[in-house]
């Protein structure tokens, strides 16, 4: 299982978002870049960039920040996947014209599943599918779709699509562990590859998502954001605890 350390930007700067709430953020700097290369240096193989204020109005304020971290990255030290208001066919190829390696859509894959099967038939495209219970939540978490997470994961079927992105809403950002029973619902629910995220607070919890099974399979990944932030561990006992031994 791959570690996904990420990075959320709100107006240029490194935060998170308690709970998806976008008046509970906390900031943890104002260098991204650095961030981003601190954590290539420490081993991490994949970073993964949301632009909040993008998710909310799909306005793509943060895409500087963004193309500099994958410059800044460019060359094999990581790779960069990046989310965040990516809602038509033009705004996926300026990202990935800006470096990046895989693009998240979100809402999109909701309201226009179409358009990201189109995608993912030509680039590196993921489904980032966010959950309150069941329901899948769009625009920056602030609205339900009143659509069943299950019945979504359905769409994409054998659409070409490179991995698909769970986050219990109510979970992140609490450091109180992730949906472990969720998400082995989800990977028997779907041949994509699964990467988990929300919740993540101690190596116990990556150690459970690296280890877990179901429909014949694990997880593909895990987002880990706050705790990193927090120092519960570092990225380098993070990557060790999602290979486990044997």
């Amino acid at each position: 299982m791959l570690l996904y350390p990420a990075i959320d930007l709100r107006g240029g700067r490194v935060v998170r978002l308690y709970q998806g709430d976008f008046d509970k953020e906390t900031v943890y700097g104002t260098d991204p870049v650095a961030v981003a290369e601190g954590y290539a240096a420490a081993g991490a193989r994949w970073i993964h960039v949301v632009d909040l204020d993008a998710a909310r109005t799909g306005t793509p304020e943060n895409r500087p920040v963004i193309a500099a971290v994958a410059a800044a990255l460019a060359g094999g030290q990581a790779r960069v996947q990046a989310s965040g208001g990516v809602r038509d066919q033009a705004s996926a190829e300026e990202l990935l014209a800006c470096g990046v390696d895989r693009v998240v859509l979100g809402t999109a894959a909701v309201e226009n599943p179409e358009l990201v099967c189109d995608l993912a038939g030509h680039h590196p495209v993921a489904v980032g599918i966010d959950t309150r219970g069941r329901e899948v939540a769009v625009r920056g978490w602030t609205e339900g779709s009143g659509v069943d997470l299950l019945d979504l994961l359905d769409r994409f079927a054998g659409r070409g699509v490179a991995a698909v992105i769970l986050t219990d809403i109510g979970r992140d950002s609490t450091l109180a562990g992730p949906d472990v029973e969720g998400l082995a619902e989800a990977l028997e629910a779907t041949d994509i590859p699964v990467i988990a995220s929300g919740g993540v607070g101690a190596l116990a919890d990556l150690e459970a998502l690296a280890t877990l099974t179901a429909g014949g399979r694990g997880l593909e990944g895990a987002i880990v954001g706050k705790a990193l932030y927090e120092g519960r561990f570092t990225v380098e006992e993070a990557i060790a605890a999602c290979a486990p031994s044997g």
